[in-house]
């Protein structure tokens, strides 16, 4: 190509741009090819690897499971020993004051003072609150008033008394003759009715006497006292308040009174300890968790000797010293007993079986066969549980069986037996 034709062609070389970019694409593109085909050739041999790893893996798994079906289960077993007799039991509790009583009012008036307040501690005889009685005084001011007219008029009776009877006599030893005997008992009657009205004058100072003696005794509750040694857990009144006496319903109490030392614990065993082994004077210790130092020891102190027909319980009753009075009434405890005389047999609860046919445990022989005996039990502590017939001493008990163990089946037991301390 000359020079002016290219002049007169400025776009003469664009052929040779484009088959060099025609040639470019095409190696790109074989090599994206060749890529992709190494891609998929390593997929391929990672998917043949994973998969010969896979069936490997499920035939090993296969020949672990059938030769664990072929293996006996393994159990952990119990051996049965003899109880040393004693057996611990632990029952919720309620704490409950020694002494507790409403104090009310035993005079109408209206509170003057009151002294002390919920918290304090009182002493017996200790004044709480003064209540003025202004009614009281005024009926105690007229009760004085009419003895004293009642004195006075006892004087006047005496008087008249003396007279009749000096007439009574002048006229009695009169010669016969001069008086008639019509007035002579006429005389002696007049005497006899003035002694009459002269006793029944003292008799009605006596009267008015015991309506004063009556009226000051009240006049003494005046000032509200403690009746025993405690503390005051509630207070209800306040200065001006209207007090009424007695202790209707309608009746608001001055102050709730609590003696709480001793203390009071009851608890509410179960019918299987009611009979032989909630007897006074069995230890109990009682604890608390809201308070973890707590360790009190007290004894049964007396029961009801009777069962709740509702929950098939025996209230017991159990007392407490309590100086520091770190109990109060009201509080939720644990009662910890240990109590003699129970079963010859105890076994851990987790070898109990409840099937249709009751409670029953598994018994494991010298050749591992399992065989099931109905039990009976006599009292059940949660984890240990007493057992009165069917088991003898030297008996191996599976422990945590499962149900699909059925009778004759051989298991394998662990390799020492299971003791539990609460049994021992």
């Amino acid at each position: 190509m000359t020079p002016l034709t290219k002049d007169l062609n400025p776009n003469a070389s664009e052929p040779d741009e484009v088959s060099q970019m025609t040639r470019v694409t095409r190696g790109t593109g074989a090599r994206i090819l060749r890529l992709i085909a190494v891609i998929a050739m390593v997929l391929g041999v990672g998917f043949v690897l994973v998969s010969r790893g896979k069936n490997a893996a499920e035939a090993r798994l296969a020949d672990a499971t059938s030769k664990d079906e072929a293996e006996a289960p393994a159990v952990d077993v119990f051996t049965v020993g003899r109880s040393l007799g004693k057996q611990p039991l632990k029952l919720p509790g309620e704490t409950a004051a020694w002494n507790e009583t409403a104090i009310y009012a035993r005079v109408n008036g209206y509170v003057t003072k009151w002294f002390v307040d919920i918290g304090d501690n009182v002493t017996a005889g200790q004044t709480l609150a003064i209540i003025d009685t202004p009614e009281l005084d005024a009926e105690l001011l007229a009760a004085k008033a009419k003895l004293n007219a009642s004195i006075a008029q006892v004087a006047v009776k005496q008087a008249r008394a003396d007279f009749a009877a000096t007439t009574d006599e002048r006229w009695r030893e009169s010669p016969k003759g001069v008086v008639s005997d019509q007035e002579r008992e006429s005389k002696k009657a007049g005497s006899a009715e003035a002694i009459a009205e002269l006793n029944a004058a003292r008799a009605q100072v006596m009267l008015e006497q015991a309506d004063i003696d009556r009226l000051s005794a009240l006049t003494q509750f005046k000032e509200v006292k403690a009746p025993f040694d405690g503390t005051i857990v509630q207070r209800h009144i306040d200065i001006g308040n209207l007090v009424t006496a007695g202790s209707a319903a309608n009746t608001t109490s001055l102050y709730q009174l609590s003696q709480n030392n001793p203390m009071r614990i009851f608890v509410h065993a179960p019918q299987s300890v009611a009979a032989q082994l909630m007897r006074p004077g069995a230890t109990a210790v009682i604890t608390s968790s809201s308070q973890p130092n707590l360790h009190i020891e007290g004894k049964v102190a007396r029961t009801a000797k009777a069962i709740d027909p509702g929950s098939r319980t025996i209230r017991v009753e159990i007392d407490i010293p309590n100086p520091d009075r770190s109990l109060v009434p009201g509080m939720y405890v644990q009662a910890d007993f240990e109590l003699t005389g129970g079963a010859s047999i105890q076994i851990p609860a987790a070898a109990l079986l409840y099937r249709s046919g009751g409670p029953q445990v598994a018994v494991v022989d010298e050749t591992g066969a399992v065989a099931f005996r109905d039990v009976m039990i006599a009292s059940d502590d949660g984890n240990v549980v007493a057992i009165d017939s069917d088991l003898a001493v030297g008996d191996k008990i599976a422990l945590n069986l499962s149900s699909q163990i059925a009778a004759g089946e051989k298991v394998k037991t662990s390799s020492g037996d299971t003791k539990s301390a609460s049994v021992q």
